[in-house]
């Protein structure tokens, strides 16, 4: 298999780079011109690279469907907002319906935005409890079933693709959280992904709340499934069920993503350092017994307070936020979230 990163590049087309930055300032310029310079080059490359059409036309919609979404969601990066799923078949009258009007509402009134699917069932009913003010909708084109909901189908705060890869991007993209309410095959897929992109990495940690109707079995039967098979025949290590929490309390769902972020803010990689940034910083004690409790997770630096580094600096990343920062093993995200409660409880 070849390694497109590592594959030896041609060398640079001056002409070629000066049309492009000709055509950039044309534009009048704007955001990450190095970048757009790339993307511009690699467009161009379709032209010998890719002959099926319909190849090239996902490119094309994926590129347009993505520009659009994150232009959308931008002016509201400062609030922290909640992906919520569930069936779009869920009626009015059934306890998760309710319960997923009460959570939209309550979360709303906590200071988060919803983002759902834009359709009805569960959807609707986050949306309806949250309000169209405090709402977003992801819709995606099927032959049937997925018309946009009252709630939202008027919002600019709607935004339709026809792909769902794109659709999930934007979803973890933009989610501080995710709940699930009972749900089809589209449910539990949003699911798994959403545990894949935290348990590699590939995504920030964040809460993820699975929420059974009252005295329900839906997500506990699913629980039992993942200890009685994955668990057990070792497909997944017991620290990955830190990475979501099961409950049939509305509250108790609202409690689980408001404490996540009491004192944490977010995480990045710089180089090999793992960066945690924190409304508090923890104290000398509090740092003794982080690196004890969690050694089991640190490779290199142990776990110490640093000022915003050079590249953080740069890109104005969360400046105002203490920190702190270890060498991370990059493979137990379960332990990891255990670290975060830690963290939270200072």
């Amino acid at each position: 298999m070849i390694n497109a990163d590592k594959k030896e590049k041609p060398p640079p087309d001056p002409e070629l780079q000066r049309r492009i930055q000709e055509l950039i300032r044309y534009k009048g310029g704007g955001y990450n011109e190095a970048i757009v310079a790339d993307i511009i080059e690699n467009a161009l490359k379709l032209l010998t690279d890719v002959a099926d059409r319909g190849d090239v036309r996902v490119i094309q919609i994926a590129n347009r469907e993505l520009r659009y979404a994150f232009r959308l969601f931008a002016p509201y990066a400062h609030v922290r907002k909640v992906a919520v799923f569930g069936s779009a078949r869920t009626a009015p009258h059934k306890p998760e319906y309710k319960q997923a009007v009460e959570f939209g509402r309550k979360i709303a009134a906590a200071g988060y935005m919803v983002i759902t699917g834009a359709g009805p069932g569960i959807m609707q009913a986050a949306h309806e409890g949250a309000g169209s003010e405090m709402s977003f909708g992801a819709n995606i084109r099927l032959p049937w079933e997925q018309n946009p909901n009252p709630v939202i189908r008027e919002d600019a705060k709607l935004v339709t693709f026809k792909y769902f890869f794109t659709r999930k991007l934007i979803f973890i993209r933009h989610a501080d959280a995710v709940v699930l309410f009972p749900g089809g095959f589209g449910t539990l897929d949003e699911g798994y992904e959403a545990l894949t992109l935290m348990q590699t990495g590939k995504s920030q940690l964040m809460p993820l709340v699975l929420i059974d109707r009252p005295g329900g079995t839906y997500w506990k039967t699913w629980d039992r499934h993942v200890r009685d098979h994955l668990l057990r025949d070792e497909l997944i290590s017991p620290e990955d069920l830190n990475l979501y929490q099961i409950t049939d309390n509305v509250d108790e769902a609202v409690r689980i993503i408001t404490r996540f972020y009491r004192n944490f803010h977010s995480t990045r990689f710089v180089k090999d350092l793992f960066v945690i940034r924190l409304k508090h910083p923890p104290s000398d004690t509090a740092l003794a017994a982080l690196n004890e409790d969690f050694a089991d997770i640190i490779t290199g630096p142990p776990i110490q307070r640093i000022p915003p580094t050079p590249e953080e600096q740069e890109d104005r990343d969360h400046l105002e936020l203490h920190r702190i920062a270890f060498g991370f093993n990059r493979r137990d995200y379960g332990r990891l979230r255990q670290m975060i409660d830690v963290l939270n409880s200072l």
